[in-house]
């Protein structure tokens, strides 16, 4: 049969013959060789972008009622605002591979400032990090830094890509040198939004501030089946590294009670923050200064019996502009408050003792989150208030395990350490230690007010009259005691505790009414709006062990 006579047959039968099928072939890649095919070949690979990962983990994520990476970078950022960067991104070598690598990375606003943002695909490789991933994180960073700006991090992640070997473990290493830098000149914020494990979790765990949802969290080194297999202990995921547990541990800034009110939270945070260490922050409105009857009522915001507990949160929220104050691990050493609040439209940030808890006594949780609190400021140019009322360093067998020499030890470090301005307001009890690195003016504060409620001393009446008393008391007949030990401590207070004899003796620049505290403070940072100290040439401090 000749050719002719086959193409003749197969086009009688409807059947394409070879020619056909060339020129269809032909007339296709013609098309695609137009702008107009080139078009429409961008959108299909920008289409398919959007939500790369396989059928079955998109499904399961969709099953579970979880949102997509886009989806969470939509959330926190300013709408329209989100410039994407490596959507077309795959691992090297495989065409077949899906797009992004695992990650989604970007620009975008919020509340009108530019941040850098990445956010992993669960639905790629488990949100594992590969050569592509770590790349297009490493260009967001280097970003961040050129241009001065808050990195955010959305994490989600199944750690190291194993079928990458040592590639991944490369990538992972690139992305924390880069912290280094970042660390004190860029904000950078951590919010986790599923698993972390092993690498994973080290990123967060060493940028300034780490944000989780409860139920949906968990962090750990090791997971529950690793630690079952080395140490025989069971645990769950939640037990081991749930929400609740790392916020009590000291490894998250703040737990929310849903993915949208993390958001909200980073939100609020980037307000109070600068872009870079060489940027001033934000500045809000700010009532003028005259009183308020938010203001005056401090004057009965003290106890009068000075072992009674009150919520420092009470003051906090009237000696501010506003009652906006943004608690920091605000689950972790409960008995001091470390939170970002605003004086005169600008940022301060706030270190105060809570008698609510361990009557305010610094234990070495405390002074580990305050000592952080206070470095943080420093670095960024954020002005320090500290609030006081505390007995000193708690004292206890459990604490000296736990450390509290050195790092008690770490506040006064921190507080001597930072060069911005420091004012501080003695409400009651400033006895001991506490008195020190709660922002006295032997170690470095700019400013110290006091309310006439203060009580300043080596220690309180009850504790000083057994030191200086005990044996004498021990002597008398009982029923001459009790009015004895009355009397010492009247005598003890009107001398020794009394915030007129700091002010006689220079510790204090004044006692102030209560009311009056929202408006010192405002001319007080005012006037040290301009401080500058110089620091000595040298490499870096030693802090405490």
């Amino acid at each position: 049969m000749t050719d002719s006579q086959d193409n003749s047959e197969q086009k009688a039968s409807g059947q394409p013959s070879a020619d056909s099928e060339q020129t269809q072939q032909h007339v296709a890649e013609a098309e695609k060789a137009t702008t107009a095919g080139k078009l429409a070949e961008l959108r299909r690979r920008l289409e398919k972008a959007q939500d790369p990962g396989s059928e079955r983990a998109k499904a399961k994520r969709d099953e579970a009622g979880l949102t997509t990476p886009r989806q969470r970078i939509d959330s926190l950022l300013d709408e329209g605002t989100f410039f994407e960067i490596g959507a077309l991104g795959q691992t090297p070598g495989d065409e077949e591979a899906p797009y992004g690598d695992g990650v989604v990375t970007g620009y975008g606003q919020v509340n009108g400032r530019t941040i850098a943002v990445y956010a992993h695909d669960k639905s790629v490789y488990g949100g594992s990090v590969g050569e592509t991933f770590g790349k297009k994180v490493i260009e967001v960073m280097d970003m961040a830094m050129r241009i001065g700006c808050p990195i955010v991090g959305i994490n989600d992640s199944g750690g190291a890509r194993i079928q990458d070997a040592v590639t991944s473990l490369a990538m992972y290493a690139e992305i924390a040198r880069r912290q280094l830098p970042l660390s004190g000149q860029c904000p950078q914020i951590s919010v986790l939004l599923g698993p972390s494990a092993g690498g994973a979790v080290y990123a967060p765990a060493t940028t300034d501030f780490v944000i989780a949802v409860d139920g949906r969290t968990q962090m750990f080194v090791t997971g529950p089946q690793v630690i079952e297999s080395v140490t025989g202990e069971k645990v769950t995921m939640e037990e081991l590294g749930g929400a609740r547990v790392q916020a009590r541990n000291g490894n998250i800034a703040h737990v929310a009670v849903s993915e949208e009110a993390a958001f909200n939270y980073v939100k609020d945070l980037i307000d109070f923050l600068p872009n870079t260490a060489f940027d001033e922050t934000e500045e809000f409105w700010a009532l003028g200064d005259e009183l308020t009857e938010r203001d005056r009522e401090l004057n009965s915001i003290i106890p009068d019996d000075p072992n009674a507990g009150y919520d420092i949160m009470e003051v906090l929220t009237r000696i501010f502009d506003d009652d906006n104050v943004l608690e920091i691990q605000d689950e972790y050493g409960q008995n001091v408050v470390t939170a970002f609040a605003r004086v005169d439209g600008h940022t301060v940030g706030v270190i105060a003792n809570q008698p609510m808890v361990l009557a305010g006594c610094l234990d070495a949780d405390a002074a580990d989150k305050a000592a952080r609190f206070v470095r943080i400021c420093d670095a960024y140019n954020i002005p320090l208030v500290f609030v006081t009322d505390t007995p000193g360093y708690m004292p206890g067998l459990e604490q000296e395990k736990a450390g509290l020499i050195h790092r008690g030890a770490k506040l006064g470090f921190a507080l001597v350490e930072a060069t911005v301005p420091k004012v501080t307001v003695v409400v009651r009890k400033a006895f001991g230690g506490g008195y020190a690195v709660m922002g006295s003016k032997n170690m470095s504060a700019d400013m110290n007010l006091a309310w006439p409620t203060a009580q300043i001393a080596v220690m309180g009446a009850e504790a000083a009259v057994v030191m200086m008393q005990g044996k004498a008391l021990a002597a008398m007949p009982e029923e001459q005691r009790p009015a004895a030990k009355k009397k010492f401590m009247d005598f003890y207070n009107a001398n020794m505790t009394s915030p007129y004899v700091a002010a006689e003796r220079g510790y204090l620049d004044g006692v102030i009414v209560p009311e009056e505290t929202r408006v010192r403070l405002r001319q007080a940072l005012r006037q040290l709006r301009d401080k500058q100290q110089i620091v000595p040439k040298k490499k870096h401090i030693i802090t405490p062990m």
